[in-house]
């Protein structure tokens, strides 16, 4: 039957699929006669659905999942998700609303049914996006954070904390999202450049007719002002220290107070002290015992504290206040400002620093031995630029704010007792003994009330690694057999920007409970980012369909597409003709086999094509090499495109071209035997990249058993090659390439057979390869000497090629192409010579590219002498 001309990613995908996970090729189970090799998903919220940044992520773990088992690891890629408490919560409000039903009139526990309702209906719409993707995940091991084990670890582990003296209770200055209606930790709070106004404000000196202006950008507050502060030395203002000033529209009297803090040389010289709405205020209002007014309701609207505009938004308020203010001749001036201003990781509200009764982790300690990991390369970072930002925020952590004032999530295990008090426990009974214990009382689960808040997300998918293989570790402290052949996991695929969220957190944890560090490295990707360098998100509507893009070119044509441009930590900027590459070398691929199936194999014993098989086995293996050092690196973009590379140009482009047999004229028996041995070599180590299409192909290059598969190959062995075959067959491509060249310039036919002269020290080479450039390049006869006449000429490394022909030479025109050469092969002797110029380059690269560079300079070198002695032998004889 004839193979169709076009690969078909439709049918081939589902089809292969099914086939693996009906045969369990995913699943692993500890087996201490392998290697273990592991990775666990970053656990993608339960509201979400395939997104572009998910799609790189994890093709680049199925990639190095997918090699693993090649190269006989047992390899476990744990999938999950996260139940995303702010996310969720405001999915499950959203969808109430819309029933009519406001989350206030209903209970806790009602509200909690409804939520577990949606995670069912929604909640694994992203696991199974991620199948259509090609990812070889263990889906028997699937697990959510709010599994009951899970969560019961995670309690645990608050317990422990907490007796520990790492948790604590207290009232701080936290990060509040008012659409949201919780607190936020430090990490999930992003600054953006906001267009604002300076609004210049007026505030009279109680007593007298002097005013002092004061300039802010948050004339809403003013109500909470609690003092004036100017600096201490400020010669300006010495007079007003100990008097008072009048806030403006509601003359409430506040103190002129000095402080050290003050900047005199910015703006006006004089702060506003509000303490409840700014950190730096209300660190100044404890130093001098200030009252604290809060003026804002959870919802950012303002409570009846202050005085005026009563349950408005607080930025119609701002409108407002502003207004008033001018009406009363007390706005002297207002300007346009650009100001960083902190929003809601989640929601995008914009933070509100607010007091808070709060739970926080202890930072201080428990980060040094995840801090001492990462310096030492204990855990690697790829790129490794990352360290340095991580060893800032290590350094300088502050206590993690752990609660949220949700209903969906962790509650945390804290009972409040009627006096007042509470106990910490992993539960009701346990905080009734618990109480009655410290407290010698007989109180009863009713005399108990749990504190309503729940635990940051955070907080359960930092025990990530090891809560997926055994939950129960935090409790009974021995690992079972899952975590103690798993853990530490090998590599972590994730996004720099939750490195401190989850990555960072992760490491402290694995210290804390198992003392070790849970994963080897950490790969780092970039942020996939559209044409105009923007962030790819649904709000801005930039972002392509995930699951359209591989219905219109193939999961192998997206996961290639995808890498073709996305060096580890570096941006990606997307563009869909990466895409559409990717499938075209489907194509390429797909074609190339049509073509070796159809050779008709003649028997015997000649060896025609010795010479293109010996190259291409070293080149196999030059790429395997390079291939591994590429991995090692964690470049897996730069491990694609050697693949690319050897695949399209050296297989098919030149390869295929110098063993296929003539028109209708069948093959000799090693080559077809050779050619579809290397054809499943190739399948085999571009498996991981496009599973798809090299399963395909590799079940159609001979019968194969059922439940036998590429996916189960042994990944190819590495072996020597010959260099000197690799270089010599370089220097016969490019002469291929240049008569070629002549070929297209003078209107030539590739039918007509022309005779070729070389002037070489080199004529082993031309003699070993006289097959391969009379079939490439249809050449009669090779001669070797000097100079021939009315010949077009070029220079091929240091060797000069000449090619008669019939019609005139115009010496005029073979000196301005050979100068154009020459002043090609300058440019590029010159950035050759500067990469080897660069010490970091030299010291960093693998010793073979330093190598071939070295050659390339050579080889430029002796080109530029050949060239230049052409030029001079055509003036002289011109």
């Amino acid at each position: 039957m004839a193979r169709s001309t076009k690969y078909n990613p439709q049918i081939t995908e589902s089809k292969w699929y099914q086939y693996w996970m009906k045969h369990g090729m995913f699943h692993s189970e500890p087996d201490d006669q392998k290697e273990a090799y592991s990775i666990v998903i970053p656990p993608p919220n339960v509201t979400g659905v395939l997104h572009m940044g998910h799609m790189l992520n994890n093709t680049i773990q199925d990639i190095l999942v997918r090699k693993a088992r090649m190269e006989g690891k047992n390899a476990c890629w744990v999938p999950g998700t996260d139940h995303a408490s702010i996310a969720t919560e405001a999915k499950v409000v959203a969808m109430l609303k819309e029933k009519g039903i406001d989350k206030k009139s209903i209970s806790r526990e009602a509200f909690l049914e409804y939520s577990w309702e949606w995670k069912e209906k929604y909640g694994g719409i992203i696991l199974e996006q991620l199948k259509k993707l090609g990812a070889s995940c263990d889906w028997d091991r699937t697990r959510f954070t709010m599994d009951k084990d899970l969560s019961e670890a995670v309690i645990q582990v608050f317990v422990d904390l907490h007796n520990k003296g790492k948790i604590y209770r207290g009232i701080r200055m936290v990060n509040w999202d008012p659409k949201g209606k919780t607190a936020l930790s430090d990490d999930e709070v992003v600054f953006k450049e906001v267009a604002s106004k300076l609004y210049h404000i007026a505030y009279k000196i109680e007593g007298t007719e002097e005013t002092l202006t004061i300039a802010t950008t948050r004339p809403e507050t003013i109500m909470a002002d609690v003092a004036i502060c100017v600096h201490p030395e400020d010669p300006r203002y010495a007079h007003l220290k100990g008097k008072k000033a009048l806030i403006p529209l509601i003359n409430k009297s506040i103190p002129i107070i000095a402080d050290s803090y003050v900047d005199m040389s910015f703006g006006t010289g004089c702060l506003k002290i509000t303490p409840a709405h700014d950190i730096n205020d209300y660190e100044i209002g404890q130093r001098h015992q200030l009252e604290v007014i809060d003026i804002l309701n959870d919802d950012g609207t303002l409570n009846e504290k202050a005085e005026i505009l009563i349950g408005e938004d607080r930025f119609i308020a701002r409108k407002k206040i502003a207004k008033l203010l001018r009406e009363a001749g007390q706005l002297p001036k207002e300007e346009e400002y650009a100001s960083n201003v902190g929003h809601s990781e989640r929601t995008d509200a914009i933070i509100e620093p607010r007091l808070s009764m709060q739970w926080f982790l202890k930072m201080e300690d428990i980060t040094q031995p995840a801090l001492r990991a990462v310096m030492d390369d204990t855990v690697r970072l790829f790129p490794p630029k990352f360290k340095n930002m991580y060893r800032s925020w290590m350094e300088n952590v502050r206590d993690w704010c752990i609660s949220r004032q949700l209903w969906w999530g962790h509650r945390i295990p804290a009972y409040y007792l009627p006096n007042g008090a509470h106990v910490v426990a992993a539960s009701l009974d346990e905080a009734v003994q618990l109480a009655n214990l410290q407290h010698n009382e007989q109180y009863t689960a009713k005399d108990l009330k749990q504190d309503e808040d729940v635990l940051d997300t955070w907080f359960s998918s930092w025990l990530w690694p090891i809560s997926v293989f055994d939950p129960d570790f935090f409790k009974t402290g021995k690992k079972n057999k899952d975590l103690s052949y798993y853990y530490p996991t090998n590599d972590l695929v994730t996004a720099p920007e939750i490195l401190f969220f989850w990555v960072a957190r992760m490491i402290i944890a694995g210290y804390e409970y198992t003392g070790e560090k849970p994963f080897r490295n950490v790969y780092l990707t970039g942020i996939v980012r559209d044409k105009l360098g923007r962030k790819m998100s649904k709000s801005l509507g930039n972002s392509p369909d995930p699951l359209a893009l591989i219905e219109t070119y193939g999961a192998d044509g997206v996961r290639t597409g995808m890498l073709f441009s996305s060096p580890a930590g570096n941006d990606l900027p997307f563009d869909e003709k990466l895409v559409e590459q990717g499938r075209n070398f489907s194509n390429k691929i797909w074609n190339a086999y049509r073509l070796i199936e159809s050779w008709e194999v003649k028997e015997s014993t000649e060896e025609a094509n010795k010479t293109a098989i010996a190259w291409f086995e070293s080149r196999f293996h030059q790429s395997l090499s390079e291939l591994t050092d590429h991995f090692e690196k964690f470049r897996i973009s730069d491990a694609l495109m050697t693949l690319y590379k050897l695949i399209w140009d050296d297989f098919c482009s030149w390869y295929l071209e110098m063993v296929k047999p003539d028109y209708q004229k069948p093959v000799d028996q090693l080559t077809k035997m050779r050619t579809t041995r290397f054809f499943e070599e190739l399948m085999k180590i571009l498996h991981p990249f496009m599973p798809f299409i090299t399963e395909e192909l590799w079940q159609q290059v001979q019968k194969r058993a059922e439940g036998d598969a590429l996916m189960l190959a042994d990944w190819p062995k590495m072996k020597a090659f010959d260099a000197s075959i690799i270089s010599e067959a370089q220097q016969v491509f490019e002469v291929v390439s240049q008569i070629r060249n002549i070929r297209a310039s003078k209107g030539i036919s590739p039918k007509e057979s022309l005779d070729m002269t070389i002037n070489t020290q080199n004529q082993g080479i031309y003699i070993k390869f006289d097959g391969v450039i009379k079939k490439l390049a249809n050449i009669e006869s090779i001669r070797f000497g000097e100079k021939e006449d009315n010949a077009l000429s070029f220079v091929a490394k240091a060797d000069e090629v000449f090619i008669p022909i019939e019609e005139k030479i115009d010496p005029e025109q073979e000196k301005e192409t050979l100068r154009k050469e020459l002043e090609y092969t300058r440019g590029f002797l010159k950035a050759v010579s500067k990469k080897l110029e660069n010490e970091r380059f030299v010291s960093n690269a693998p010793e073979a590219v330093v190598l071939l560079e070295k050659k390339k300079m050579a080889d430029a070198q002796a080109k530029m002498n050949a060239l230049e002695e052409n030029l001079k032998k055509l003036d002289q004889s011109s």
